[in-house]
Parts: C-alpha cells; sequence; structure tokens
C-alpha cells in the first residue's frame, strides 16, 4: 500500500516503523528535527511541509494513497488536512484521530469523507469504565458479532481443572513471569500470580472471577483518580456517570478548577499542590475501592500506583503511555490500561488489519492476537471442511449457536459459525494468512 501519515509525534512515528515493513510509506511534519530522527532510523520518506497545504501533495499526484492517516496534536489540522488532500489525490481510505471527544463521529465522517475517526481518551476511559462491571478483572475487550468477551485477571491461589472446561468459554492465553503463551494441553497447570485470559460469556467468567481472584474487591464504589488534566477527567466523568464516589486528585490549581467545571461538582476535585505525600492520610484515601493514577507520566503513575497499594487499596490502575513500562507495571501486580496515544495506535493498526471479514486485535500489551471470522450465508466457505491449524503457540475455536468448541478435526463450517484463532506474536503471521484464506 502506498500510506501518507500527517504528523510525526509519537503515534505517526510507531505507526510508520510498523508500516513501514511491506509498505511505501511517507510522513509529513513541519518539525525538521523529527523528520530527520525518522529518517535516521526508519526506511521510509520523511517529507517537511503543510498538512493543511494542498501543494504539499502535489507530489504525489501520479500515484494512487491506499491511506491516509492524520495524527498530528491538533484536532482541526487533522480534518482540514483530511479534506485537503481530497482536493489534489485519489485516496482509498483516510483515518483520523481526534483528541477531543465531542465532535458528532457520525456528521464528521460524512461532511470530510473519513473512514475511520479515532477518539483515543474517549478509548481510555471506555476500558477504565468497563472494568466496573468486572471488579476482579484486570481487563475487558468486546467483540463484533459476539457477546462473547476477551477478559484478564490475576490468579491469587490455585485453581482446578475443571473449572477450566466449559462449552460457554475457554482459556486462550497466559503471561507469566513476563512471558506470553497460548496454552495448549489440556492439564496446563496454573500457578498464582498468573496473568489468565478467558473468552467467553459474561456470567460466565463472572463466576470465574469469584473463584480465581480471592483476596480482591467484589464491588466498586468509591474511586480516586489521580491527575485532572484531559484523560483523568474523562476518566472521573465515566465513573460518576456509571454511579460511583469520585475524588481527583492534582496539582496544578488551574486544572483542578478546569475539572471542576466539566465534571460539574459531581465529584469532589482535591488540589494537592501543598501536600501530595500526605494526601492519601488527609483525604481518606486509602478506603477507595479502587485506585487510578492517569498522568502523562508513566514512572509517576507506578510509583503512585504503589503507593496506593502500600495504603491498602487492592486494586490499582495506571495508565500505561510508554510501551517500555508495560512489562513492569504488570510485575508489580498493576493493572494496566493503554493511554491515548497507544490506544490511537493500537485503534488504527486493528483498523488497518481487519476487514470486513475478519477482525483483528491485539492484547497483553500485543503479545498476544486474536482474529475473528464470521461465515457469512454467500460467503465460498459455507460448507467447506476445514483442518486444525497445528501451531505451538496458537489455539482455534468454532462458535455454534453460542458455544465455543476447540477446533481439533476436520470441521464443516456452517452459515453464522466464528472461527475464533488466539495466538503468540511469532505465529499471529501464520494464523492471520491461514484464517483469510478460509
Amino acid at each position: 500500500m502506498n500510506i501518507i501519515i500527517a504528523g510525526a509525534g509519537k503515534v505517526g512515528f510507531n505507526l510508520a516503523k510498523t508500516l513501514s515493513i511491506g509498505h511505501n510509506v511517507t510522513i509529513i511534519d513541519t518539525n525538521a528535527e523529527a523528520l530527520h530522527s525518522i529518517q535516521e532510523s526508519l526506511d521510509i520518506l520523511p517529507l517537511r511541509g503543510d498538512v493543511e497545504n494542498y501543494k504539499t501533495y502535489e507530489i504525489f499526484a501520479e500515484k494512487k494513497i491506499d491511506l491516509f492517516i492524520a495524527v498530528t496534536n491538533i484536532d482541526n489540522v487533522n480534518l482540514v488536512a483530511s479534506m485537503v488532500i481530497d482536493s489534489v489525490l485519489e485516496v482509498k481510505r483516510k483515518f483520523v484521530r481526534l483528541q477531543k471527544d465531542i465532535y458528532d463521529a457520525r456528521d464528521i465522517k460524512e461532511r470530510f469523507a473519513i473512514d475511520k475517526i479515532i477518539f483515543p481518551i474517549a478509548l481510555s476511559s471506555k476500558t477504565m469504565s468497563s472494568l466496573l462491571d468486572y471488579p476482579k478483572a484486570n481487563n475487558v475487550k468486546f467483540f463484533k458479532y459476539t457477546n462473547f468477551q476477551l477478559i484478564s485477571m490475576r490468579v491469587t491461589e490455585g485453581l482446578s481443572r475443571e473449572m477450566l472446561d466449559s462449552k460457554n468459554y475457554a482459556l486462550v492465553g497466559i503471561e507469566r513471569k513476563k512471558k506470553f503463551f497460548v496454552p495448549q494441553e489440556k492439564h496446563t497447570q496454573i500457578v498464582e500470580n498468573d496473568l489468565i485470559y478467558f473468552f467467553g460469556m459474561r456470567e460466565s467468567i463472572e463466576y470465574l472471577c469469584e473463584n480465581i481472584v480471592i483476596d480482591d474487591v467484589s464491588v466498586i464504589e468509591k474511586c480516586v483518580v489521580f491527575g485532572g488534566a484531559d484523560l483523568g477527567v474523562a476518566i472521573a466523568k465515566s465513573l460518576v456517570d456509571a454511579g460511583r464516589k469520585v475524588k481527583l486528585i492534582e496539582q496544578d490549581t488551574h486544572l483542578c478548577e478546569k475539572a471542576e467545571e466539566k465534571l460539574e461538582g459531581k465529584a469532589t476535585v482535591i488540589n494537592s499542590k501543598y501536600g501530595i505525600h500526605d494526601v492519601f492520610d488527609d483525604e481518606d484515601l486509602s478506603q477507595a475501592d479502587l485506585f487510578i493514577a492517569a498522568t502523562n507520566n508513566d514512572e509517576y503513575n507506578i510509583i503512585k500506583c504503589l503507593e496506593a497499594k502500600d495504603r491498602g487499596i487492592t486494586k490499582v490502575v495506571a495508565i500505561n503511555n510508554e510501551m517500555e513500562y508495560y512489562s513492569l507495571m504488570h510485575s508489580l501486580g498493576i493493572i494496566v490500561i493503554r493511554g491515548p496515544k497507544i490506544s490511537a495506535y493500537n485503534a488504527i493498526m486493528e483498523e488497518i488489519s481487519s476487514t470486513g471479514v475478519v477482525i483483528q486485535k491485539s492484547f497483553c500489551g500485543a503479545s498476544g492476537t486474536v482474529f475473528l471470522r464470521r461465515i457469512f450465508l454467500s460467503a465460498s466457505t459455507q460448507e467447506k471442511k476445514i483442518k486444525p491449524l497445528k501451531l505451538s503457540n496458537a489455539k482455534v475455536f468454532i462458535m455454534r449457536a453460542g458455544e465455543l468448541h476447540l477446533l481439533q478435526e476436520k470441521t464443516l463450517l456452517r452459515a453464522d459459525d466464528l472461527v475464533v484463532a488466539f495466538s503468540g506474536v511469532s505465529e499471529s503471521a501464520k494464523v492471520k494468512q491461514w484464517i483469510y484464506e478460509l
């Protein structure tokens, strides 16, 4: 594909780094220093220019552009760029990142002919609020075509194998000592402190959570959010809207005032400028059921989470802005939620990787991948027998009539079946090829 990326910030750089493998990528920005850094480390074309100026795109006049991605740090620039490029080039698909979720996404998509709009702050806050329904879970992922969900939880004591055998759910991944794998053996041992991933019906997994995670909270009512910038406020608002009691802590007085206005007095906003180390005691934060460190600084988030754990708060969550800190957060028993930049990157990559036929998502810090393909009534795959995929770090299931069946022998596909495959990153390319060739 011929791909143009507007914006050479962190998201733009990471997208260019990934997409440059197998695609022709151009990244455009006015920041010469950022472009120089990209040129030294990536095999792509860095172009200095104004993404809002139609002349910037004239050098591509003879090319058909398969994908345009606007990820500058300014919403208006991204929208204008997506409109301007259409006046010069033929673009097959356009993705735009918007920081503010105040826009009507449907209206914007129609007006600017955008295929996908990514609201990263909304993605992060939605992920956070989804944990309210699963107080003992670490993370929850939802999928198109099915009510089955992918849920992770930290094992706190021994687990009987009988609990893992069901047509309503399946064990599809384990992270142990910073390494992820897809369990193959029926008698795979689950040990204390494993982070395990189940795919299944909500009711069944709720039962599992109750029996696997013993020393965690059963109900989340009192919440503390550290960080009063846009993300912290968005998370606080989602918790308030869900009927929880929220205290938001912020050092910056100006941000506190803005938070008070946006939260409309429905949450307690506390300025910690003069007592950051004493605020836990002064504001009785240790009684919280859930603690979220939502600043833009991962190291600070880790410190505050450890401090919260030391004060007796069982469930602590850190917003992860830098992937280098993901494993460290996990190893410290901290629940990890993707920050806006990582959320934007993952959402865009998942959109690129997915089609109308196959949905692809990553999990466990991108160490695991799930592919989901629905068998449509008119598809050529209907009434076709498929063979099991024999890979050392992958598992394939057929979902039929609300039940999950491990693919162990030749199976005749039927209309409305879902083929769901889980794999480690080393096997994902082979699994992807297999599921697309069905």
